[in-house]
């Protein structure tokens, strides 16, 4: 039998554990639809944002988001790395359903796949542009080089996120997806895509750092 010691060890871990748990599920409850875009905005983003350039990008006024960041920061859901910028936590990623990567799952994502699982780039359906990318890193490189002409090909067609899965990728794949459903063209898609995927690169590389 455990000693009386040991069991009131074992009762007041299990509920510092309850009180955690309870309190994460009634952070993530307090999560209103201008919370989670903000969080949705600075997750797409991949980079610290101004209060002012997310309030922008939500249709909110400035002094609202504000309000809202400060009470994400005092969940831990977003931190100030910078002075005046936000960006997402970990936590934050958590509460938006997105789960935390490991080490292994980086490192198997950025591992270079074979010419024949590579993606590579067509103008238009039977006319392959002669460029292919066989990692996330030489995707970014060629996202950043390519045609317009090819990345508009291939957007809406959900080129991009479907090959991004089969690298394990869930998480750039939807920030992709949330880039297609903006409706963006031209420069300013290929700019969306290449900053989107520079940052998931960068984000992978530090989780794979010795």
């Amino acid at each position: 039998m455990k000693s009386n010691a040991k069991i009131e060890k074992h009762v007041a871990y299990n509920s510092i554990t309850l009180a955690k748990y309870v309190e994460g599920r009634c952070a993530v409850m307090q999560l209103n639809p201008i919370k989670k875009k903000i969080l949705e905005e600075l997750c797409d983003a991949g980079k610290p944002l101004k209060p002012l350039d997310i309030a922008h990008k939500i249709g909110v006024k400035n002094q609202q988001a504000m309000m809202h960041l400060l009470n994400l920061k005092n969940m831990g859901y977003v931190s100030t790395p910078e002075r005046n910028h936000y960006a997402i936590t970990e936590r934050g990623r958590e509460a938006l359903g997105i789960p935390k990567t490991t080490k292994s799952q980086a490192s198997k994502i950025l591992t270079p796949t074979s010419h024949e699982r590579a993606f590579h780039f067509y103008t238009k359906v039977d006319h392959y542009s002669g460029v292919s990318a066989n990692s996330l890193q030489d995707f970014c490189d060629k996202i950043h080089k390519v045609s317009v002409q090819a990345i508009e090909f291939h957007m809406p067609r959900k080129d991009f996120e479907n090959w991004l899965r089969t690298l394990g990728d869930d998480e750039l794949a939807n920030a992709i997806a949330a880039i297609r459903e903006k409706g963006l063209s031209g420069e300013e898609l290929r700019k969306s895509i290449y900053e989107a995927t520079k940052n998931r690169y960068e984000q992978l590389r530090k989780l794979t750092a010795p």
